[in-house]
């Protein structure tokens, strides 16, 4: 295998640890500077789309959140980005790791998640600063 085949399917790697799929649509919410980019570009080698605004107005399969404590009310957010959900969507809440700046502490993002009606159902390690809570509405929400 060579270098950039080895590099690419690293790459890839970090979106399929997401459980994200090739052809799905993913709008990115909260970017800024501190974002991790090699992440940003695993999801668009890996879903062959480019990664839409939070500006954008489409059905989404996907939410990725950028969040650190201070960047507003949480639940806001969260209940503005299930509009965008198509039916079995996802929210992946991206969150400084503990002991960097913004950090958000998970009670907070539990009791904000079940307020605006979605369920946690599961934590990773997403980029080596970046904790990834998977968020999920309730099954047959319109």
């Amino acid at each position: 295998m060579s270098a950039t085949a080895g590099q690419a399917q690293g790459e890839r790697g970090l979106a399929e640890r997401l459980g994200l799929k090739p052809g799905q649509v993913v709008q990115e919410i909260g970017w800024d500077e501190d974002s991790d980019e090699e992440l940003r570009s695993s999801i668009e080698n890996l879903t062959g789309n480019e990664l839409l605004d939070e500006d954008s107005y489409d059905v989404v399969d996907v939410v990725l959140m950028w969040w650190r404590d201070g960047d507003g009310d949480l639940f806001d957010v969260l209940s503005d980005a299930m509009r965008s959900l198509a039916e079995g969507g996802q929210i992946w809440l991206l969150t400084p790791k503990a002991g960097r700046d913004g950090h958000v502490e998970p009670s907070d993002i539990g009791e904000d998640a079940a307020t605006a009606g979605l369920s946690q159902t599961s934590s990773i390690s997403a980029a080596p600063d970046w904790s990834g809570t998977r968020l999920v509405g309730p099954k047959g929400r319109r």
